[in-house]
């Protein structure tokens, strides 16, 4: 019984003079979940508070006019999206919708940051990735060069875990609560089961004398599977589960509080000093008399046996580009080069399905949403994710100043 005695939790029998920081690591903290993922935990929350304040800062971001904006990513999503239908309807809302997904990745940010509620920020985490997956990265290929796919996962083990005893506002609640009722601290901690049957004071001889002499293992273990059990264990939920609702809910209002607030003086303070600049319409909207090719308009394209009119091309200025909806009802981008040659090409980013636009300082063809670069003289691709280059349009300029493409 004597080496039992030196494995006692009684607080009588600790060092004298020691303290533990809050912040030092349990032993074994490796074998923990919690610990273990504490940088995945940090870094889903930093990345999702920075994107959502991004969003909220950007006045890019709800402006009809831009490339980047909501409404550009949704009518681009809509083209190609399995869910293309209910994106259709939301495209009306884009603004809302833009300003609820920002509002989201705030939450579920300060949420996995905190430790707050993980399970339910994890949550939300996941959903916001997956329905990003379903409208912008749903073909990207690989399909590992999607990141949206990526955030979905990296969420799923917070679902199982939680904080997982780490540092948190969840643990510091659930000690709290426990304690407050009698129940002493229930933060996990890993020990060997070699330890267990060590001070446990039931094992003999490879039986536990506790179980009515069954053999000695983890299940029914009374060490590992006493004391409470509760929600643990789909049981009903008790008087310590509760106690650590009631705690958890009003540190929600208060980071709810704060979080719109932050929210607020973020998109004040983007839009004050110009935290992006100002969409301007750098590429011309080909239109041509009656052969206008912006769809909203009520205008169509006419067709000759020169092709399918899309506009006059005066309006293209040398060395720019300007937008066009091809007869496939994708958006198109002309460009001319050099005077009197123009070069047309379907602008659907083959990635993802976002609409490409033409920098002229870069001299190359931009996708907002991920990056990818392409050529103007051919369409090919020189920078990824994307992995075609765009498709090419055969166009002509006709007699009369108007710009026709080939069928």
């Amino acid at each position: 019984m004597a080496s039992r005695a030196r494995h006692s939790s009684n607080p009588a029998h600790a060092a004298p003079g020691l303290t533990r920081s809050p912040l030092a690591l349990p032993p074994r903290a490796h074998a923990l979940a919690g610990w273990a993922l504490l940088p995945l935990r940090i870094f889903l929350g930093a990345t999702f508070l920075f994107a959502g304040l991004q969003k909220l800062s950007n006045p890019n971001f709800f402006d009809a006019n831009s490339p980047s904006s909501i409404q550009a990513q949704l009518i681009a999503s809509a083209r190609i999206s399995p869910i293309h239908l209910l994106i259709g309807h939301l495209i009306q809302y884009a603004v809302p919708l833009g300003i609820l997904i920002s509002l989201g990745e705030i939450a579920v940010g300060i949420g996995m940051l905190l430790g707050l509620w993980t399970r339910v920020a994890a949550l939300g985490g996941a959903v916001l990735a997956f329905s990003l997956f379903l409208t912008v990265s749903f073909h990207a290929s690989p399909y590992f060069t999607g990141a949206d796919i990526v955030f979905f996962f990296t969420f799923l083990p917070f679902l199982v875990a939680g904080a997982g005893g780490a540092i948190a506002l969840d643990t510091w609640f659930a000690k709290r609560a426990s304690e407050e009722l009698g129940f002493g601290d229930p933060t996990p901690y890993v020990v060997t089961f070699a330890g267990i049957q060590d001070f446990c004071g039931n094992f003999d001889a490879g039986r536990c004398r506790a179980q009515h002499g069954s053999v000695c293992g983890p299940q029914g273990c009374p060490v590992l599977e006493g004391g409470r059990s509760s929600i643990v264990q789909h049981k009903k939920p008790d008087e310590v589960d509760r106690r650590t609702v009631v705690i958890g809910a009003t540190a929600v209002a208060v980071a709810g509080v704060a979080g719109v607030a932050l929210a607020g003086a973020t998109a004040g303070l983007g839009r004050a000093i110009g935290g992006a600049p100002k969409a301007k319409s750098g590429t011309a909207s080909l239109n041509g008399g009656t052969t206008t090719t912006a769809a909203a308009s009520g205008s169509t394209t006419t067709t000759s046996p020169l092709g399918t009119a899309i506009g006059a091309a005066a309006t293209v200025p040398v060395g720019g580009a300007a937008t066009f909806t091809a007869p496939n009802g994708d958006p198109g981008i002309v460009l001319q080069p050099t005077k009197g040659q123009f070069l047309a090409y379907d602008a659907i980013c083959p990635h993802a399905g976002c609409t490409v636009s033409f920098s002229k300082a870069a001299d190359l063809m931009v996708c907002p949403c991920h990056g990818s670069e392409f050529k103007v003289a051919n369409g090919d691709v020189i920078a990824g994710p994307s992995p075609t280059g765009l498709a090419k349009f055969a166009i002509t300029e006709g007699g009369n100043g108007q710009l026709y493409l080939k069928a």
